[in-house]
């Protein structure tokens, strides 16, 4: 095995709203957003057999 990407981020950013309908329900919208590091390893993994290791990093 060797090492092909080594970065460090916020991998998708993620939101939740609370809407409010018309007959007094209420929904939450989830929105998830890839970023910039999540198109970065998804082309060096592109066609790759690997194996993924994720680590949350304390801030």
């Amino acid at each position: 095995m060797r090492e092909i990407f080594n970065a460090e981020g916020v991998f998708v950013k993620y939101a939740e709203k609370k809407v409010q309908l018309e007959n007094g329900d209420e929904l939450t919208h989830r929105i998830e957003e890839p970023t910039e590091l999540w198109w970065k390893l998804k082309e060096a993994l592109k066609g790759k057999r690997v194996r993924v290791v994720v680590y949350e990093v304390e801030e």
